[in-house]
């Protein structure tokens, strides 16, 4: 009979080989965001489709091509989540976090949904690590934010990631510099393809997400926003150049950065590896958000975040380094069947001494069992068998010396624990 299921495409199943890479980003992004003050948030998986329209745009691709929606039993319109930052916005105000002391620092690891095209690094169902900070508009914040993801990647020991920065102005200096866009495309429409002709209507900036070959050319020659940018979105950017530079972070300048979310002002980065050419090259990005509380119906508040993948990341550090999951220390086996309940007592000792402690209940052969001890990379086996039991003994093999010693019970901890030291 054929199997029930198969994994859905555009999935992955993270086998336990994968979880050294995983535990590494995880536990990295955990330790730097608390040491920058940031305290871990979690939402849920599905929002009112209208949170996602509202605050990523509807011109954008996420909303126009690629979100999970469905209907409740009372018809209202859900959608599994396809980005953070319009949740946590939305719990940040639920949950009264403007009252605190500002800004309110958050963090987060999920799993997200976009129905784009699967690829390389790029599924239905993915995973970000971001951070969120909301309730001040300094541009030092979008420094630290910077800062943090440039140092989780060095935390990783992961290179070849280079930072892409560049500014898109606000609400006082973009709408000009839209009309400026729209005036330098019009002549050229026909020669668009039928996504930025569409663009060209909603919003000329999402021109710059094109990556059509046919597009690239004006996309090149366009009027850059940095050259129109009002006094004070011009100081801002200047303040997280100059801070950055002071840091030792190193940057490019980037005009055609928009990045894919319409709810972006002000300063914007995307981080990209060498590595991953073409189109879809970037590991994550951020920028800063200040009007997007405002689109959400709420209190214009200022807000910077970033959101860094970790299918691609964890892709890039395969490559990178090899990484293997922990070994157990010990690997207990009983000859016969009547010596399992020792080798159950002896393993759960071990274990309340903090070692990691395989009990293997098979009905194999004693060579069979060391074998298989010896795959798992076991440095110790604890054997027991009639005699060790009758005696409330147990041997102690040392797996890569060969050596073996019998013990009474009492000294089964100190024994495996010497054991383990000397390797």
């Amino acid at each position: 009979m054929a199997p029930v299921a198969q994994r859905p495409r555009g999935t992955q199943d993270l086998l336990p080989p994968d979880q050294p890479y995983w535990d590494a980003m995880e536990q990295a992004a955990q330790a730097l965001a608390l040491g920058f003050g940031y305290l871990r948030i979690e939402t849920p998986s599905f929002e009112s489709t209208e949170l996602f329209v509202r605050g990523v745009g509807d011109a954008t691709d996420i909303v126009t091509k690629e979100m999970f929606t469905f209907a409740d039993r009372g018809g209202r319109s859900l959608t599994l989540r396809p980005e953070g930052t319009a949740p946590i916005v939305r719990a940040y105000f639920d949950a009264g976090m403007q009252l605190e002391p500002q800004p309110v620092r958050l963090y987060y690891l999920g799993s997200y949904f976009r129905s784009e095209r699967p690829q390389r690094g790029r599924f239905h169902e993915f995973h970000q690590f971001g951070i969120e900070a909301i309730g001040d508009g300094s541009p030092l914040l979008d420094v630290e934010a910077v800062i943090l993801a440039w140092k989780w990647f060095g935390a990783l020991g992961l290179g070849g990631v280079s930072l892409h920065l560049n500014s898109i102005g606000d609400e006082v200096c973009r709408p000009a510099y839209r009309d400026l866009l729209r005036e330098y495309y019009r002549p050229h429409l026909g020669e668009l393809s039928a996504d930025s002709r569409a663009r060209f209507e909603k919003n000329p900036l999402r021109l710059f997400d094109s990556k059509e070959p046919q597009d690239q050319a004006l996309k090149r020659d366009a009027p850059r926003i940095v050259d129109h940018l009002c006094e004070p979105c011009a100081e801002a950017f200047t303040t997280v150049k100059e801070t950055l530079e002071a840091e030792e972070i190193p940057f490019s300048l980037n005009s055609e950065l928009v990045r894919g979310l319409d709810y972006y002002t002000r300063t914007v980065f995307e981080y990209q590896h060498v590595s991953l050419g073409g189109a879809q090259n970037a590991l994550g990005g951020g920028g800063r958000y200040d009007g997007l509380a405002g689109a959400l119906g709420y209190k214009p508040t200022a807000g910077i975040g970033f959101a860094l993948g970790m299918e691609r990341t964890a892709m890039m550090l395969k490559e990178a380094k090899e990484l293997a999951p922990l070994a157990p220390d010990v690997y207990a086996v009983a000859v016969e069947p009547k010596d399992e309940r020792y080798v159950f007592h002896l393993a759960g000792t071990l274990r309340e001494r903090g070692l990691r402690v395989i009990v293997d209940p098979s009905a194999a052969r004693l060579d069979a069992k060391l074998r298989k001890a010896a795959k798992r990379g076991a440095r110790v086996a604890l054997l027991v068998g009639p005699e060790e039991r009758q005696k409330g003994e147990a041997v102690v093999r040392d797996m890569r010396l060969k050596t073996q010693v019998s013990v009474a019970e009492r000294e089964v901890v100190p024994t495996v624990t010497q054991a383990l030291s000397a390797g």
